[in-house]
């Protein structure tokens, strides 16, 4: 298997398990009743199972922010990060039409357009796209961080993935309410993409003025996860990431700044 194949399999693998959950949960007339637990567990074991399926072939990254994250830090070569998001972005875009596919009878009795929308892609709980960018560069500098501590300990062989998919699960249950937390730029743009352009009955537009932020927050934060630790763990901080740094604390501040200019403009609402 080429290395291609192996992360546009390990991807799809991941949408098949992860968007299958959430259409299980959210499509009417199936035999699941979802809760958000039940979501954060199975999009664990569905990165899990991406990467044991094409770990031994690829370091099933399934993920263009891990691309990015341990491109940065050099234990990745630039030459292949193309390559690599490519066949990520195919294999979302496939993992999501093979969900559709499977509850083929189901989409019709949904009349629901953001719970159908939820299944391909993700959506905030409370749009503020400062606030909501954020979110989204914390889950992935977390995930990166957490996969480059992973990778710093020894296991027991063939343990590695499933401690990937916990540190998955750890992160929706923790980070993901506000988001979604797609913390993968071809989860959620393969997927929207699919659902632009498949025949759902009565599926509502894509949002695609919100799809910037769950591809540029991971970005951010994939990059910046890589920088952080190489920096802090391996005490070699380069003008990148103190470059960096003053980027993400200048978002921070301006997500800061939105928020509590909001705050005082409810206050005087209710004064007056």
């Amino acid at each position: 298997m080429t290395e291609f194949m192996g992360e546009l399999i390990g991807t799809m693998i991941l949408i098949i398990f992860g968007g299958g959950v959430i259409a299980g949960a959210n499509l009417k007339a199936t035999k699941a009743e979802g809760n958000w637990v039940l979501i954060t567990i199975a999009w664990g074991l569905a990165v899990a199972m991406g990467v044991y399926a094409v770990g031994r072939v690829t370091g099933a990254h399934i993920n263009p922010a891990v691309t990015l994250g341990l491109a940065t830090v050099g234990d990745f070569p630039w030459s292949k990060v193309p390559m690599y998001m490519t066949a990520q972005m195919a294999g979302a875009f496939l993992g999501a039409v093979i969900v559709f596919f499977h509850y083929l009878p189901h989409w019709k009795d949904t009349e629901d357009q953001l719970a159908i929308k939820s299944i391909f892609c993700t959506d905030p709980a409370i749009r503020s796209p400062i606030s909501n960018l954020v979110s989204e560069i914390i889950g992935t500098f977390v995930l990166v961080m957490g996969i480059l501590f992973i990778g710093a300990n020894e296991f027991t062989q063939g343990l590695n993935p499933l401690i990937v998919g916990l540190l998955i699960v750890a992160i929706g249950m923790s980070l993901g309410a506000t988001t979604g937390y797609a913390i993968n730029p071809a989860r959620d743009l393969g997927p929207r993409i699919a659902h632009a352009l498949l025949p759902i009955p009565g599926k509502g537009d894509s949002d695609w003025g919100y799809s910037w932020i769950p591809v540029l927050g991971p970005i951010i934060g994939g990059i910046y996860g890589g920088l952080f630790y190489q920096a802090i763990f391996e005490a070699n901080a380069n003008g990148w990431f103190w470059s960096s740094t003053i980027i993400i604390l200048l978002i921070l501040l301006s997500s800061m700044r939105v928020e509590l200019k909001k705050v005082h403009q409810s206050e005087k609402g209710v004064e007056s």
